[in-house]
């Protein structure tokens, strides 16, 4: 959205497309509140509604839901296939594709989610498990807010992490915040082994680094175990790394660009945010990386004017 905010407001002709919702995974975040401008917090999906409102004002079209299927280079610009069957052609492409929740590897999760496995913590999934024990599993940034954000309402929160502590994936304000909050119980070095229910979430099993067992009552478990790249639509177009994510950066050939940090292997695509090798999983990050690369694709278009793309 940053980039179509950018793009459109610096005279670009803009489309920015998705196949689910407008803010990826920033927009089913409970509260982001580390984030520039906002010292009480925002929602994601609150961000997210204003970006686009914001990106439509500046003449940014926006269509979904539509899925990127294939990207080709044609003669003086790309053609974009989509899922629906349609093309869109353009000069210039910039990949934000983001990355897919994770999902545990668990028998028989696929009976409960919806029905008591979660990956989002809204006002809707808290209003649910209201005066209940829920258990949040994961122990990324996206896991912290969560547990805050349930622990308004659930009596308890359970937040497992199977590592041994938190500090290492986690910012030490959240940290500090979900260790002081009674509401929240942190269990490391713990993982989840079994689903038991009928219909419906009704408990899990959890197994500790010792080999110990315990069964926690819980309708709800949020599961935010970090996510994968969406990239396979692009294996063949541009190199990506062992892990899947877009390889940016790469030093230019011919002498004809300056090559930016965030174009990829085929000059003229970039990318940037959680897609991208080795970015920083952030939504300021993010946010700032679609803003920066419109530069980019105005310094791309001026020095191709004219000429076809290799």
């Amino acid at each position: 959205m940053a980039a179509a905010v950018y793009g459109a407001s610096e005279g670009l002709e803009t489309i920015a497309i998705d196949d689910v919702a407008i803010g990826g995974q920033a927009g089913t975040s409970s509260r982001i509140e580390n984030y520039l401008g906002f010292p009480n917090g925002i929602s994601g999906g609150a961000l997210a509604f204003k970006a686009q409102v914001q990106a439509i004002k500046f003449g940014a079209r926006i269509t979904v839901p539509r899925c990127a299927e294939r990207l080709e280079r044609d003669g003086d610009g790309f053609v974009l296939s989509l899922d629906d069957g349609k093309t869109l052609r353009g000069r210039s492409v910039v990949i934000a594709t983001g990355a897919r929740y994770r999902r545990l590897d668990l028998p028989n999760q696929e009976d409960f989610e919806g029905s008591g496995i979660y990956y989002a913590a809204t006002d809707l999934e808290a209003r649910l498990c209201e005066g209940q024990p829920v258990v949040v599993v994961g122990g990324g940034n996206s896991a912290g807010q969560a547990a805050m954000f349930l622990a308004n309402t659930a009596n308890c929160v359970y937040l497992l992490y199977r590592g041994a502590e938190l500090g290492g994936s986690m910012s030490s304000y959240l940290t500090n915040r979900l260790e002081a909050t009674p509401a929240i119980q942190i269990r490391t070095g713990t993982e989840v082994r079994e689903l038991r229910g009928n219909g419906h979430l009704e408990s899990i099993v959890v197994e500790s680094r010792s080999g110990g067992r315990e069964e926690i009552p819980t309708g709800a478990m949020f599961v935010m175990i970090g996510a994968d790249p969406c990239t396979a639509w692009l294996r063949g177009t541009v190199d990506l790394d062992a892990r899947g994510f877009v390889m940016t950066g790469h030093p230019a050939s011919d002498g004809l660009l300056a090559r930016s940090p965030f174009e990829t292997s085929v000059p003229g695509v970039f990318a940037v945010g959680d897609v991208r090798s080795q970015s920083v999983k952030r939504v300021a990050s993010a946010v700032g990386e679609g803003s920066v690369v419109v530069q980019a694709v105005h310094t791309y278009l001026s020095a191709t004017a004219g000429q076809p793309v290799r």
